[in-house]
Parts: C-alpha cells; structure tokens; sequence
C-alpha cells in the first residue's frame, strides 16, 4: 500500500516500497469528465516528465442515481494511467468544491429539505450542503465508501492510485458562518471537548492567530463559542472550520477504513486584510490549522492551493508545525518550475503540482517539464538524503536576488544567473525565476542542480580558510548512474570562483571543494 513514512526531520510518501516525489499535473475541472477528451492529454503529460496526475472524481458522475454507482470512467482513466507509467491522485469533488456544492448530484440538489444548504444571516440559502447535516454527511460518506472499495477492487494489485484529497477547497462564501437551524444550535452548544482538549494538550505549540485569540479570552476551557473565542467574524469562521473538519474527517475515516490511502484536504489560501466570508473562510487554513488537527484525526496532512505570489510565506506557514509540504495545485504561471524544485529542495515536501497541466499548447518547451526531468533523474539521490539535514533548496528574483545556506562545513552563496553583470539579460526589467538545490554526498562533495543560479563558498568552520573547487561535472543519471556529459573550467566556471547554472540551463553537476591558505 502507499504509505506516509517519517525520515528524521521529513515525512517521504512511499509507492511501491521507495519513497515516490510527486511531480504532478491537476487537470483543469472539466477535462477528466469522458476517457475520449482524454486521449490527447496523456501524450503532453508524459512529454513534461510528468510522474503522477491529479484527477477529479465527479459526485455527480459516479452517482448519478441515487444508490446506483458507475466507475467506468475511473477505470479508463486508471489504465491509462498504467499504459503511460503514471500514477493518479484522486481528487474527491463531493459536498464541497470551491466553497460551492457544484458537484453534488442532481438528486442531491433538489431534495433541499433532506439535504439542506447553508443559509446567511438573513436566511438566504447558498449553493452550499450543510455540514450540520446528518443526511448531507450520509450521502457523501456513503459515495466515498462506493469509490474507495472500487479502487481497492480494481487498483489494489497495481496501486495506481496513491493519494486522495477529501473534498477541494472547502470555504464558507459570502458569509462567515452558517445560519440555518442545525448549526445556530451547534453555534450555541458547548464547544466540544475534543477541540478544547487538543488546546490545553498543545497549548505551547498553537499557531500564534489561534492561540491569541484564545489568550485574549482568559484561556476558557468551558462555554459556548463566544465564550471561548470572543464575539466576532473570527469566532464564526473557527466554529465553521471545526465542523467542516469534522465532516471532513468522517468522510475520510470511512474512507481508510476499506482502503487505507493516505488522504489530505486542501485550502484556497486568503488574501491579506479580508474578514471570514470575504474568502473561502473555515478552510484547512495556516491559522486554522490546529482546529482542522483536533477535529480531522484521520486526515493526514493539510496543503495549500495557490493563487497567491507569496509563496515562501505561506509555504512557510504550512511547515512551522513540522508538517510536510505538498502543493497540490498552482497556477500554472512561469514560476512553476522553480517553485517545484524550491518546494522539493529547501522544504523537502512530497512534491508540486500546477492547475489545468494539459493547457499548455507546446509541452516539450515548457520548463517545468525540463525541471521535472532533472528532479527524476535526482529522485534516488534526493530521497536517500531527505530528512538527514543533507538538502537544501534556494529560489531567487529580482527583489530577492541572493541567500545563503549552509551545508557541513560550508557556506553556500546562492545568487541569481542575472547578478553576473556580463549575463544577458542581467540589465532587462524582469528576472525570472531562479532555483537550485544543494544535496550534501560527501564532506567535500555536493551535486547542485537547478536553473539561473550563481554560487559562491565559504568555510563555516575557518573563516581565514580559501574554499577552492576542485573539480565540476556537469551531468546526467542514467539509470541511476552518475555519467558526466563534460568537465567544467575556465569560463564557466569563472576560473575557479563559482558554480554557474545559467537561466536557460536546466543541469545538474557534481562539484567537490577544498580549502587552501
């Protein structure tokens, strides 16, 4: 079975008994609906090195009928996925996508007073399920049992499919919270003791947003929401989160109990200033994360949805727990490719994954697909390495042209291609975005790869100490061998002072380092 596993500081996804990096494609919403718009997508995510494809799993088409369930299209899609030597991440679209319950069946849709919607404060109902209601939860668990015992059928001998998300972008939209019947009586209800307990248990490790909101209110451990978090849009966006996590972890539980996957949820992320209601609110948010936690046991790991530049911050914010990293979706933008490797390098996350992969019109030009051949080449090495403090990743541009990362006894000066003054380009209004990764297989010997980077060294140890290279070859692995394509010297390597990977390059090469007075 795919498995998580920790490994000292990280935790590796394990598929076939080897730790697996997810360099994946999502596939835009309605491009998976029939096997037929499929059969010139595979062609183009096998050209960009693709190794897994993240599809949805429509409520409405496996369930069309109440009770009457029809996978045919999974088990296409499945095969497929063999033939090309991919693997599948399936994304439940069940009660909740985007915020809205789009994907419901019709049977679901129009039996509103069975399944009722959340409604606003003035008692408007919204295109949304209620997760106070128990039919709500019963339908969706019930579906999700039907898909899950049809993977495990089907796919349990070949293991195609290796991860489930739960749900897609769970949020509470316009409103913060819910105000039909069922949840103003939760709203007014005791907090529940699970939530509670989990606060006292972890008090020293809360998100800072959620522990000062706590603080602020005198640390109450019994009351009503108000009374534990105060009055206020915050309070109905944390009463929301807990409830979406725990129909979340039902569904998910369920789920496991008949194939036991590893299952994450996803968060459209918030922008900065906007109140609960104002964005896809209660979502497995950063300052949600410990509500999500407390309620969601059987969820394995919560990650972020981009749309949002600031990646670093808020990649950063989903690993200050010690979680593991994993981007599900990202716009799929020009900054792909470095943020795949970032994301792999300096946060050693199970990997990276831009939204509607299959749009691109010249996949054997896109550079993430260059980007993705150098992280498979680079797999073996990378996750033999991973949570030993042997990795280390740096992403650059032109407002964040240099940074510096430290490795054994050395000190890495990592900069952007563009800061060489003779580099084309160097003096243009845009950067794009640079990257590398630095993996540490000797004392003195490292390989580096990436693109656009410059790196210069230094002693940690000895600061009256020269670091010189010694020796760089740039090359490839082929099946698992390390084969050097040519020696670098001279000019590229500026005489000895540093390590060069060009904007336009995608390489990897083996440097060793010594000291001299």
């Amino acid at each position: 079975m795919p498995r998580l596993a920790k490994k000292g500081t990280t935790t590796q996804l394990i598929v076939d008994d080897k730790p697996f990096i997810i360099l994946g494609g999502e596939l835009g919403n309605s491009t998976a609906t029939t096997a037929e718009n499929m059969k010139t997508v595979w062609s183009k995510l096998k050209t960009m090195n693709l190794s897994t494809v993240l599809v949805p799993v429509y409520w409405e088409l496996i369930e069309p009928k109440e009770g009457k369930f029809d996978f045919k299209l999974y088990q296409d899609l499945i095969l497929e996925a063999r033939q090309n030597e991919m693997k599948l991440v399936f994304l439940w679209f069940g009660s909740w996508k985007n915020s809205m319950s789009s994907h419901a069946p019709a049977w679901v849709k129009l039996n509103q007073g069975k399944y009722p919607r959340v409604k606003d404060n003035t008692g408007r109902s919204q295109e949304i399920l209620s997760s106070f209601s128990e039919n709500v939860l019963q339908a969706d668990k019930n579906a999700f049992e039907n898909l899950m015992r049809f993977i495990k059928d089907f796919d349990s001998k070949d293991r195609t499919v290796i991860l489930m998300q739960v749900e897609n972008e769970i949020g509470m939209l316009p409103s913060a919270r819910d105000y039909q019947t069922l949840a103003n009586d939760a709203f007014y209800q005791p907090v529940p003791a699970e939530l509670l307990q989990y606060m006292q248990n972890h008090k020293d490790q809360l998100v800072p947003e959620f522990y000062e909101i706590w603080k602020k209110n005198g640390y109450k451990t019994t009351g009503n929401w108000e009374e534990i978090f105060g009055k206020g849009l915050h309070t109905d966006e944390i009463f929301m989160a807990y409830f979406y996590a725990d129909f979340t972890d039902k569904i998910t539980e369920a789920g496991k109990k008949i194939y036991d996957l590893p299952m994450f949820v996803n968060a459209a992320l918030n922008k900065a200033g906007r109140e609960p209601g104002n964005y896809p609110s209660a979502g497995p948010l950063p300052h949600l994360m410990d509500v999500w936690k407390s309620a969601g046991k059987a969820i394995d790991f919560l990650s972020p949805d981009f749309y949002n530049p600031d990646f670093k911050h808020w990649c950063d914010l989903y690993t200050r727990q010690g979680d593991v990293l994993f981007v599900p979706e990202h716009v799929f933008d020009n900054s792909v490719a470095a943020k795949a490797l970032y994301t792999i390098g300096h946060y050693e996350g199970l990997g990276f994954s831009p939204f509607s992969i299959e749009s691109t019109q010249k996949p054997e030009e896109e550079p993430l697909g260059k980007m993705y051949g150098l992280i498979k080449e680079l797999t073996p090495l990378i996750t033999s390495h991973q949570g030993l403090g042997k990795i280390k990743g740096a992403m650059l541009s032109k407002s964040d042209q240099e940074t510096i990362v430290r490795l054994g006894k050395y000190e890495f000066i990592v900069k952007h291609d563009y800061t060489l003054s003779w580099t084309p380009g160097a003096r243009t209004e845009t950067w794009p975005l640079a990257s590398a990764i630095i993996i540490q297989t000797a004392e003195n010997e490292f390989y580096i790869a990436g693109s656009g980077v410059v790196i210069t060294t230094k002693s940690t140890e000895n600061k009256d100490l020269n670091i010189g290279i010694l020796k760089v070859d740039e090359g490839n692995f082929i099946d698992k061998q390390w084969t050097v394509k040519r020696h670098l010297n001279g000019d590229q390597t500026h005489q000895g002072r540093h390590i060069n990977i060009g904007t336009n390059q995608f390489a990897i090469q083996r440097v060793e380092f010594y000291g001299y007075r």
